[in-house]
């Protein structure tokens, strides 16, 4: 008598088991972005440099703030031809990129503000209004905000899936009651500050204010970013104190 073949037993889809979860890969990513702009709590490092090097130092605040400064200038000293002020704006981020490229430094940060310089300057050409110039402010600014939002809301933090990357600890600080607080303050500060910034230039926009929209924008950048990345670090170094190895004496 024959008996049917045994079919073999299905093993666990060891794939599916090892693939990382979807707080993992965006903690991953917070995490890297970080560390890219040089916030990273692991590091042994004072608050002062920290928010320097968040800044991109003197290339990173020159980089932010002149081509803003150079249409705002020049717009309110000659509003037309429009091209002036904002050919000039695009020049100079332009000219950023080009020695980063010369120099075979990263050239990303450039490159980005030269992009968003260069569309920004494509819609206020085609409108005809200088204040089109500001619109991709808003939309990153909403993103950036809701998104933020949104994760504190939820209990899944963004600053926390970042922190918790960078300190090697996952999202076991949901875990932590203090912590969870913490983040979660953090992030609504976070957000805060791009609806600030939506609550103040809007109404100066749709006004067609574009000097006084321009001159908030530039002091609601940087002057705003450098505190709050100063507060965020110090809470998290407190969430994280630093541990000096214990060294052993011997009498």
């Amino acid at each position: 008598m024959s008996t049917a073949p045994q079919e073999p037993a299905h093993e666990p889809d060891e794939t599916a088991q090892d693939a990382p979860s979807t707080s993992a890969v965006l903690g991953a990513a917070l995490g890297s972005a970080a560390q890219r702009l040089g916030i990273d709590p692991a590091a042994q490092e004072s608050t002062g440099h920290v928010v320097w090097k968040a800044m991109g130092g003197w290339r990173g605040v020159l980089e932010s703030v002149l081509p803003s400064l150079a249409f705002v200038v020049l717009y309110t000293i000659v509003p037309e031809p429009l091209w002036l002020s904002l050919g000039v704006s695009v020049g100079i981020a332009a000219l950023f990129s080009l020695v980063r490229i010369l120099q075979k430094s990263p050239p990303s940060a450039a490159l980005g503000g030269l992009i968003a310089a260069g569309g920004a300057a494509a819609l206020a050409l085609w409108t005809g209004r200088g204040q089109e110039t500001f619109v991709p402010g808003f939309f990153t600014n909403s993103i950036y905000g809701a998104a933020l939002l949104i994760s504190a809301l939820v209990g899944w933090s963004l600053i926390g899936l970042a922190v918790g990357f960078l300190m090697q600890e996952g999202t076991a600080w949901r875990a932590d009651r203090r912590k969870r607080r913490a983040f979660f303050w953090l992030t609504i500060a976070w957000a805060s500050l791009f609806f600030l910034r939506l609550g103040v230039q809007l109404p100066l926009y749709f006004a067609g204010d574009v000097t006084t929209l321009g001159t908030l924008k530039i002091a609601m950048g940087l002057p705003l970013f450098a505190p709050m990345v100063a507060v965020t670090w110090l809470v998290v170094r407190a969430l994280y104190p630093r541990h000096a190895p214990a060294q052993e004496s011997s009498s």
